[in-house]
């Protein structure tokens, strides 16, 4: 970066230039409202244009479509930056574009247009053709009143370079607005190292490995906005879907895409994608373990496949008339055999079996009797001794009939499968309690039996914590479209968090899918990145240290004997501060702690460590750190998830000692 203009503007000339970009979003401003307008009406005109039904009715869907998009963009400045170019050219960039006529030069450029690259990427040592990047500040949580623009700051690029490495106050204060509410766009502070990840190609795949702070989330859901605006058939006609692992997560990073102006794009928990019944069981940890373990996987798939019989003992006889048409059972099995080696979904399997029975019976009818037309074909097709022979040796059957049989003897498969068995069988598989996990395992048997449909792009965050059988889940969902997978191994959490990412890529259908490591925060302070970092050396995971570019934070310990009364302090000082505060225990505290800091209003959240992951807080209050490590096997990734939720201030309330990777200094 470099520093503002070294060279102050008279203030009077400070205060005309300031009026000029009011100005300038005035007018911004009145062609927006002509915009909607126009759109709202093409809709009328577009239900009355002379076409074919089919014709009239795509358009009638663009055209309400956009409508839509038009409506439903929340309020806020159009503009965040401004670009003035050697050949004269200005560029105001903002999130999306506006023209006072489709034919008119824009007053604003859409972030993600080509053109917009520059405000992100130019330097002093590779202007790349800018001569001035100027950044505007905003009162917080404007919703884009033109007063509302209170400031300005220029960057020359062609001054050879002085104050490179001084940060943007603008952009630092953006950066470091109070963090109320949901997560909010980046648009405005993206830097070099994010927009490279944000515009890469929509056919590669790739996996940001992201200390904390550094933009990995916000860096998946603007690649998402940029696919969706340089790819839009592409990628709309097979659908985008961000994955989240809860939904408090995704109620946080919820108004980010239509801020960038893209609505209706699937946000799900990966539980909700698989759903086929309502969990009403819990398996325990070894359990659970088995069942999201690769090697199950094979078992479902020798489960499902040991139905097939690829050697028919009978003849096939079909009617046809007075004659019967006979296939030899030495035939029957090398056509069963040929399609079983061939591997398809199972359900399609079954179908190229008939296929091919048919085909067989046709050439012998049409070496008897001549041509044979297609309605023949179909009443073969039908015929019941047909069906009969594919139920016997191709039988049709379904995820939860295979799954239940699995369950009920599941030692059938060997030995290291026998803890799976159901204590108490049900009566039927249609009265089966399943757990989460078996829905899993569900899905498994379904993308066996008929592959589910491909999805454009994914996004996938916090997929350090994913199984393998759960990565499986995702990748049949993206055999024909491409991932963008985000996490911290640092931060795996889960009992089959995954501690290297070339194996989770390959799990995920991408293997040799780059990984790009983010590990200069912007969102952390230093004080706050050196303490977690101490924490780095127990998680046996190879990341590397994170790095703040905020100097500063604010980290402070508390020793109480009374952990309520402890955390009710560190709040009621947390609350002297602008900003959220989010108080973060182990989740049998919860409910205690809760209660110490009950009635300080809105701006307080209590939470279980167990939740936390991906949302941030501008004052964070971890409440007895021991309890969090002790409370399961990764224990100090937990900690290390909840130390790293803060913005601003740490504050660390114990009762017992504090856990040894925090009293030692690396």
């Amino acid at each position: 970066m470099t520093s503002p203009d070294p060279e102050p503007a008279h203030e009077e000339l400070a205060r005309e230039e300031l009026a000029r970009e009011r100005s300038h979003h005035d007018a911004c401003r009145a062609a927006l409202i002509r915009m909607t307008e126009d759109v709202a009406e093409q809709v009328v005109t577009g239900e009355d244009v002379a076409a074919s039904g089919a014709d009239a009715e795509v358009l009638g869907r663009h055209l309400r479509s956009r409508a839509k998009e038009m409506a439903e963009q929340p309020p806020g400045p159009l503009f965040f930056g401004r670009l003035d170019r050697e050949d004269g050219q200005v560029h105001h960039i903002g999130r999306r574009r506006i023209a006072e006529h489709p034919a008119a030069p824009p007053l604003v450029v859409d972030w993600r247009a080509p053109v917009s690259r520059a405000y992100y990427q130019a330097g002093p040592h590779d202007p790349q053709g800018v001569l001035r990047r100027r950044r505007f500040g905003w009162a917080p949580h404007s919703t884009g009143a033109t007063e509302d623009l209170t400031a300005l700051e220029d960057e020359r690029l062609t001054d050879g370079g002085a104050g490179t490495g001084t940060v943007s106050a603008l952009l630092a204060g953006e950066i470091e607005r109070p963090r109320v509410g949901p997560m909010r766009d980046i648009a405005a502070t993206i830097q070099p190292e994010q927009d490279d990840l944000v515009r890469s190609g929509p056919a590669a795949s790739l996996c940001v490995q992201g200390a904390p702070g550094t933009g990995k989330t916000a860096v998946g859901l603007h690649r998402a906005a940029y696919l969706l605006y340089t790819h839009p058939q592409r990628i709309r006609r097979s659908g985008l879907l961000v994955l989240g692992p809860h939904r408090a997560f995704l109620a946080y990073i919820a108004e980010v895409l239509p801020s960038l102006g893209e609505t209706g794009i699937r946000q799900a928990t990966l539980d909700e994608e698989i759903a086929r019944h309502p969990v009403r069981a819990e398996d325990d940890e070894a359990v659970a373990r088995v069942k999201h373990d690769a090697r199950t996987a094979e078992l479902l798939h020798r489960a499902l496949y040991g139905r097939v019989d690829a050697a028919p003992s009978e003849d096939l006889a079909v009617p046809d008339g007075s004659y019967h048409w006979r296939l030899p059972a030495a035939e029957l099995a090398a056509i069963v055999s040929a399609v079983r080696e061939e591997a398809p979904p199972y359900a399609t399997g079954r179908e190229r079996v008939r296929a091919r029975v048919v085909r067989a019976l046709r050439l012998r009818a049409e070496r008897r009797s001549g041509p044979m037309g297609a309605a023949w074909a179909r009443r073969i097709e039908r015929a019941r001794a047909v069906t009969a022979f594919l139920d016997r040796c191709w039988p049709r059957t379904t995820p939860e009939e295979v799954l239940a049989e699995v369950l009920t003897d599941p030692a059938v498969f060997g030995e290291e499968f026998a803890v799976l068995r159901w204590a108490r069988p049900p009566r039927s598989y249609r009265s089966a309690r399943w757990t989460a996990a078996d829905l899993v395992l569900l899905d498994e048997l379904a993308g066996l039996i008929e592959r589910p449909e491909s999805y454009g792009h994914v996004v996938v965050d916090e997929a350090q914590d994913l199984s393998p059988m759960q990565c499986r889940a995702i990748a049949r969902r993206t055999e024909f479209g491409s991932l963008t997978v985000l996490g911290d191994l640092a931060q795996g959490t889960t009992p089959w968090a995954a501690r290297d990412w070339d194996e989770q890529l390959a799990h995920l259908g991408k293997p040799g899918a780059p990984v790009v490591p983010l590990t200069l925060g912007h969102r952390v302070p230093a004080a706050i990145v050196d303490l977690a970092n101490r924490v780095l050396p127990w998680l046996g995971a190879d990341v590397p240290a994170g790095r703040s570019v905020r100097r500063g934070g604010e980290v402070t310990v508390h020793r109480t004997t009374d952990l309520a009364a402890g955390a009710r302090e560190a709040v009621r000082a947390a609350l002297a501060a602008e900003g959220s505060v989010g108080v973060v225990t182990a989740d049998h505290l919860v409910d205690a702690v809760a209660e110490g800091v009950r009635g300080h209003g809105e701006r307080v959240s209590v939470l279980p460590a167990s939740l936390v992951k991906g949302l941030e807080f501008d004052h964070v209050v971890v409440v007895e750190p021991a309890a969090i490590v002790a409370a399961e096997a990764r224990g100090p990734n937990r900690l290390y998830v909840a130390l790293t939720r803060a913005v601003s201030r740490l504050a660390l309330v114990h009762e017992a000692e504090l856990p040894e990777c925090l009293r030692t200094t690396p």
